[in-house]
């Protein structure tokens, strides 16, 4: 009888080091002054706040806020296209965008990678994109795990996880109570798709209609797979700006990430009592990759509204005085703005703006 060894099991460790050897050059890249040496530890170590008097940030009462998320299926498009280096980008703003929205300043990301086997080139390109995210938000990857697991996944599919650590004083935790009658609502331009809806799209594109990830679209100017693959939009950085720009207190009352849901299930969760927020619909400009998309499927434009994004990332609901001025910090930033709605008494929740209302 052979022996049996790990790499018959499908687990080849000198794979395994050549991948993670792979990996410093690119983490290195995303590391902030606050993360601490640590070779060959088990864990990451993050200062919270820099010992350098320059660039200390003196917290008087800091809150931590975490998030978690992934990519979803649109990963079985990485894979059908052949292209892993920019899904790392959706997994990290996944989870910034989500922390954000309390005020928060993104410190760290962890990752999570689970491959059906060792593929060190495979695994670089994935970590390349993360690291990538991270450096767009001036986050540090401070660790990961990636997982070997024969039998749970098939040849050529992998999953990701991603995980976010931030920070906001307490005094400054943005959480919507604040949001009152007569706030404006402010969106600001997706990237396209992001990273929700993915079952649906990969069922209407490859499924019903029967396209390639090659075949060019002419409406869109792209392939279908560069279409699809286009990275979610991380935000960190503008809303960084709008909030440390103003002296007063009180300007930005309620931030909402726009992913799976919507706009109306998404912003309703930051909605308080006593508070409808009206939308005005044809208020922004709508993607084509929506339009095209919505075509190909016949979808319902309710189901559309439910499922997608329908180019606004993300939502402020702001103190009218300072509207025009926050819209002004994010297009310093080359970033698209609209005013799609506001804020009036009555029935806590989210409503489209009626013809006569609009």
């Amino acid at each position: 009888m052979a022996k049996a060894t790990y790499k018959d099991a499908g687990v080849d460790l000198d794979k395994y080091r050549d991948a993670m050897a792979r990996l410093p050059r690119l983490i290195s890249r995303t590391q902030t002054p606050r993360v601490l040496r640590l070779e060959g530890g088990f864990a990451g170590l993050f200062q919270l706040d820099f010992s350098n008097r320059l660039f200390a940030r003196k917290y008087q009462d800091p809150v931590l806020v975490s998030c978690t998320d992934g990519v979803g299926t649109k990963l079985k498009v990485a894979a059908m296209v052949g292209v892993h280096n920019t899904v790392g980008i959706d997994l990290v703003a996944m989870s910034v965008n989500d922390a954000i929205c309390c005020g928060a300043e993104p410190l760290f990301f962890l990752d999570y990678v689970a491959m059906p086997k060792d593929d060190p080139p495979l695994l670089e390109q994935i970590v390349e994109g993360i690291t990538a995210g991270c450096l767009q938000c001036d986050c540090a990857l401070l660790g990961g795990e990636t997982a070997i697991l024969p039998d749970m996944y098939k040849p050529g599919d992998y999953d990701l996880a991603g995980f976010c650590v931030g920070v906001v004083e307490k005094k400054n935790v943005i959480d919507g109570h604040a949001i009152a009658p007569d706030d404006l609502v402010i969106g600001v331009a997706s990237s396209g798709l992001h990273s929700n809806g993915f079952s649906l799209v990969r069922k209407v594109v490859f499924e019903m209609v029967g396209l390639g990830a090659s075949d060019h679209v002419d409406e869109l100017d792209q392939t279908v797979g560069e279409a699809l693959l286009e990275p979610t939009r991380l935000y960190a950085r503008p809303m960084r700006q709008v909030l440390c720009h103003y002296k007063v207190k009180n300007v930005v009352h309620g931030i909402a990430h726009i992913t799976g849901g919507g706009l109306c299930e998404n912003i309703e969760r930051i909605v308080p009592e006593g508070v409808e927020v009206v939308i005005d619909r044809g208020s922004w400009a709508v993607p084509p990759v929506f339009s095209w998309l919505g075509g190909l499927g016949r979808i319902d434009p309710e189901e559309m509204d439910r499922v997608f994004n329908m180019g606004l990332g993300l939502v402020l609901v702001v103190s009218p005085f300072y509207a025009e001025s926050i819209r002004h910090q994010f297009a310093r930033f080359d970033l698209e703005t609209w005013l799609i709605g506001r804020g009036r008494k009555g029935r806590r929740g989210v409503v489209w703006a009626t013809a006569e209302q609009s």
